[in-house]
């Protein structure tokens, strides 16, 4: 018994259904497509997209490189994410035996702990020795941590000998990063000659969402080339201010004419498309996740009247990084309701190497189709895929589940390409002694 799919309460679905259809008679050339880019570019190991549904466009919001969740995902699709597993280390390093899962700092968020707990799984079912080494500077010893799910979680204290990292009686093969490093790359993980995968250099001390964003440009303009239509429906548009301090005022001249420009180019493209609907923007950190610094903006009179409260609100991200730069982000309508309450919805896809393992919907009751989901008071609802959304059905109708989910999973590959190639640049970054140990 699958979960019910949310209601898209829009009068603009037409568009979508005309898209969506475009995509299903072009699968064999989207997939054909697709395997080209990952011949060119490696996939990320793992990722995670935030897309929203407006009906008159279908555009990724932001792309995670350390997703965290894994336990929202659909259990029947173990098996899927078991053999991508697979796929993602043999690409990382054939040989490997031994992973080391190393995890965010925190420790009190047990759903997060959840989520590491399944990942330990999935890695070791895929037939991996797996140990999680701690980054926390206080864990000396190792810690049992009792979860709500029944699992135990064994942390222990990372120890390096010379280029190698381990835990005590453990050297592994290849380090998988599941924290963000939003408090910056780890010395004890640098010039390693095991491979670190995701390389610390798309860590969020040094990733920004504008750097991503402008990589996925260029992928949405690719793909319209391919299916001859506007890129606009897949991509949202973006601004960024480099230098700004919310609590000083400084760079709000920036930011607010940012958004006034950004504000108008949305207008015309909702002219040109017939959208009725208000335009808005995302202003939120160029730099950091969890879904801290964020605010919907209707006029740059808005950013010139912030208050002392929303203004310190925005000043800071994760683990207290100080925010200095922002993307003006075009902001992108759900229109996906779920259940009975009618709660605001938007689907999350999860990737391993280059296949579409699962995803869910995350909800929130008490926000409105133009907020930031990513909020306290959300929930997850699993995607209720009868196929995994790789494989549609072209007997069915376009917005029949397996072909809505089709949809998604190729808007949400479009950001992973996108990421695929800021891994590379990256990887180009790193100094000579470390490039051969570095992974995508």
């Amino acid at each position: 018994m699958h979960d019910a799919v949310p209601n898209l309460t829009t009068a603009q679905t037409a568009p979508l259904l005309r898209f969506e259809s475009l995509l299903l008679a072009r699968a064999p050339d989207i997939e054909a497509w697709f395997r080209r880019q990952w011949l060119k570019t490696a996939p990320p190991f793992y990722g995670s997209v935030d897309l929203r549904n407006a009906g008159f466009k279908l555009a990724p919001v932001d792309t995670n490189l350390f997703p965290a969740g894994f336990n929202n995902l659909n259990p029947a699709f173990e098996a899927l994410c078991v053999q991508a597993m697979q796929a993602a280390l043999d690409r990382v390093m054939p040989s490997a035996c031994g992973v080391l899962l190393v995890p965010e700092n925190h420790t009190r968020n047990q759903f997060y702990l959840e989520n590491v707990a399944v990942q330990q799984d999935l890695l070791q079912k895929a037939g991996y020795k797996v140990r999680i080494g701690s980054l926390r500077p206080e864990l000396h010893a190792p810690e049992v941590l009792k979860l709500p799910s029944g699992r135990e979680l064994l942390q222990e204290p990372i120890v390096r000998d010379g280029d190698k990292v381990g835990v005590d009686g453990f050297e592994p093969c290849v380090i998988l990063l599941n924290n963000d490093l939003s408090a910056g790359r780890p010395a004890i993980l640098e010039n390693l000659a095991q491979p670190v995968t995701p390389p610390l250099g798309v860590g969020w001390s040094t990733r920004l969402k504008s750097h991503h964003f402008g990589l996925y440009r260029e992928v949405a303009r690719e793909f319209g080339a391919l299916l001859e239509i506007d890129p606009w429906l897949v991509e949202p548009s973006f601004r960024n201010c480099g230098q700004i301090n919310f609590k000083t005022r400084e760079g709000e001249d920036c930011l607010a004419g940012n958004v006034e420009l950004l504000l108008e180019e949305i207008r015309d493209k909702y002219e040109e498309y017939g959208v009725k609907d208000e335009p808005f923007v995302i202003v939120k950190a160029d730099a950091g996740t969890y879904g801290m610094g964020v605010m919907t903006v209707k006029s740059p009179d808005e950013i010139r009247n912030l208050n002392r409260d929303a203004r310190k609100k925005m000043a800071s991200s994760k683990e207290g990084k100080e925010v200095t730069g922002a993307i003006i982000q075009e902001g992108v309508y759900t229109f996906e309701r779920w259940g009975e309450e009618q709660a605001t919805a938007e689907p999350v896809v999860y990737m391993i190497d280059h296949f579409v393992v699962g995803g869910f919907y995350r909800v929130h009751g008490g926000r409105s189709n133009q907020e930031n989901l990513n909020a306290p008071g959300s929930s997850f609802k699993p995607l209720a895929f009868a196929e995994p959304c790789s494989h549609p059905d072209c007997t069915k109708a376009p917005d029949a589940q397996p072909n809505r989910f089709y949809a998604y999973g190729v808007v949400a590959r479009l950001a992973l390409l996108a990421a695929a190639r800021e891994i590379a640049l990256a990887n180009a970054q790193e100094p000579q002694t470390a490039r051969s140990a570095v992974a995508a």
